[in-house]
């Protein structure tokens, strides 16, 4: 103890650098040894070399630094005297030694596993890159084949024509509708090598690579052109499926109509009339032609409703489809839900002398626009595809809710393309704080601002509103009928529509909402209304689970063939 005490006193009067020597080694315990973790194993192992070399005997010295990682291993050594110690520092060597062993095959563990990792990665890569291999093969051998059909040192060599085009024709039957290489035929090799002895005749025949690269370049030229072409007609095909309604969707409200006419006025009618007017209740507008679609939005919304007996839906559809869509839900009545079905032709107050709206709808410049035929490859960068849904009056009836429902107060707005996934009594409980339009905001994206929408060319647009304000969604909206009312919003309607002529803004519904509700919206939670389920497949999944609405806004419908798969679920 007082020899430790002496060595203690001279480390602190011989700062900063003492020396060790071998002696001192034995004893160091290997509950100092804690501090190793820190270390990288290269680090690891260098200072457990030189701890078991100096416990064979080794004159190794170790000069203090500030930042030596052994220092505090080192920092009390003992005197070895008697053989008690020395069996200890042949024990302590001994786990040393153990350790070092350990360190050396983690590395070698570590190394190993890295050329398994390397080796396995590039074996599948391999193999991804070789599934396809003949196949891509095969490919590039038709075109050379019509390389070669194409110049004029071959074309003159008429037995050699004759023999590629025979080649060709087997390579394109071996080929097939073959994406790799297991759905090639079995002889698909050896036509393969024949074509490859045909092609080097080819080569002899014709060696000015000049030309060659000058007809590759003229196909690459005619090919590029022609996919041009082809997306352009995919883009108008895309569209005018869009627009179609599938046969079981046209069947349906025929089958429908028959059903309900078939029946006695008393079997026609909804129970729960009463809840029609209720100002207490929760309201629901909902505008639409599509008795499938329509079915969903409300079947959604009950579902999760935590009392459905305080829903109440306001249905209004055109005359084709009033039958059918009473029909449906009277062999599907919604729980304790109150439905009203509503027919467009009723509103007798909403004529052309009433809505320029309606007015502009039936100008014949209008209907020239959406009905003049067009081809799918007509020339033009900016050509657009007309949406004939913009002449429907239903469209419109969004801006006349006060005038639908005289005796409510607040109304929740709904498109016939959402699914609802929670409860939206919650809706009606939301203080606009004076504004008249509860609206999910969309300027997350600098395509959804106001500047998409209008004109700001036109000085009556860059006058009156800010080019990157935030654009706002139509689907699932909370309107206060009373503040409509009281901000005369019905009227700024009609008067920004008696100033478009049809240079303000591009068609559609929400450009006039834009300015008829502007510095009228509350920004809703975006949890409450996420979108482009039928545009974009990249919608975020975590953001889709935790929507209370979710939206398919865009062409890609989730009743039709062309809708996003991984999204159809959900509607289905």
């Amino acid at each position: 103890c007082k020899h430790d005490k002496d060595h203690q006193n001279q480390d602190q009067d011989n700062k900063p650098t003492p020396t060790v020597t071998k002696e001192a080694v034995g004893d160091v315990s290997l509950d100092n040894l804690t501090g190793f973790g820190v270390h990288s194993d290269g680090e690891r192992f260098r200072i457990a070399r030189e701890l078991r070399e100096e416990a064979k005997g080794v004159d190794t010295n170790v000069v203090f630094q500030d930042d030596n990682p052994i220092k505090e291993v080192t920092r009390k050594p003992k005197v070895v005297g008697d053989d008690g110690n020395r069996k200890n520092v042949k024990s302590r060597s001994n786990e040393y030694v153990k350790l070092v062993t350990e360190v050396e095959t983690k590395q070698e563990t570590q190394k190993v596993g890295k050329k398994e990792l390397t080796k396995t990665k590039s074996k599948k890569l391999d193999e991804h890159v070789m599934a396809d291999s003949r196949v891509r093969y095969l490919k590039d051998q038709l075109i050379r084949g019509r390389l070669y059909l194409s110049l004029s040192a071959t074309r003159s060599n008429a037995h050699f024509i004759k023999e590629l085009q025979t080649r060709m024709k087997e390579v394109r039957k071996a080929l097939g509708d073959a994406t790799k290489d297991a759905d090639l035929p079995k002889n698909a090799y050896d036509k393969l090598k024949a074509m490859d002895q045909t092609l080097a005749k080819g080569e002899q025949i014709h060696d000015d690579c000049t030309a060659i690269v000058r007809k590759l370049r003229a196909i690459i030229h005619s090919t590029e052109e022609q996919l041009r072409v082809h997306k352009k007609q995919a883009s108008f095909l895309t569209h005018l499926t869009s627009k179609t309604v599938p046969k079981g969707l046209h069947c349906l409200p025929l089958r429908l109509s028959t059903e309900y006419y078939s029946l006695n006025t008393s079997g026609q009618q909804f129970s729960n009339l009463e809840n029609l007017d209720d100002p207490n209740l929760f309201h629901y507008a909902l505008f639409s032609d599509n008795v499938l679609a329509t079915g969903v939005v409300v079947n959604s919304t009950v579902t999760n409703a935590k009392d459905p007996s305080k829903h109440v839906f306001h249905i209004v559809t055109d005359k084709l489809n009033y039958a059918a869509m009473r029909m449906w839900f009277l062999i599907n009545p919604p729980g304790k839900a109150t439905i009203q079905v509503q027919n467009i032709d009723e509103f007798t107050w909403l004529n052309t002398s009433y809505s320029p709206a309606l007015k502009q709808l039936a100008s014949q410049n209008t209907i020239d626009y959406h009905f003049k035929t067009r081809q799918a490859g007509e020339s033009g960068s900016n050509l657009k595809f007309p949406n004939p849904k913009y002449l429907s009056v239903m469209n419109h009836l969004r801006f006349y809710l006060p005038e639908i429902f005289p005796k409510l107060s607040k109304v929740v707005f709904l498109d016939d393309d959402i699914v609802v996934q929670k409860d939206l009594s919650g809706l009606w409980s939301i203080d606009l704080k004076g504004n008249v339009n509860g609206a999910v905001e969309t300027c997350g994206e600098n395509f959804h601002r106001f500047d998409r929408y209008l004109n700001f060319s036109n000085p009556v647009i860059a006058e009156n509103f800010d080019p990157r304000a935030c654009g706002w969604a139509y689907g699932m909206n909370v309107f206060d009928l009373d503040e409509w009312r009281k901000q005369n919003i019905t009227d700024a309607y009609h008067s920004w529509q008696n100033l478009n002529d049809g240079q303000l803004w591009k068609l559609g519904t929400l450009p006039p909402g834009l300015v008829t509700f502007w510095k009228r919206v509350y920004p809703l939670e975006k949890s409450w209304h996420v979108l482009g389920l039928g545009y974009n497949p990249s919608v975020n999944q975590k953001e889709i689970e935790t929507a209370a609405v979710i939206h398919y806004n865009g062409n890609l419908k989730p009743w039709l063939e062309i809708g996003i798969p991984k999204f159809r679920g959900y509607w289905s």
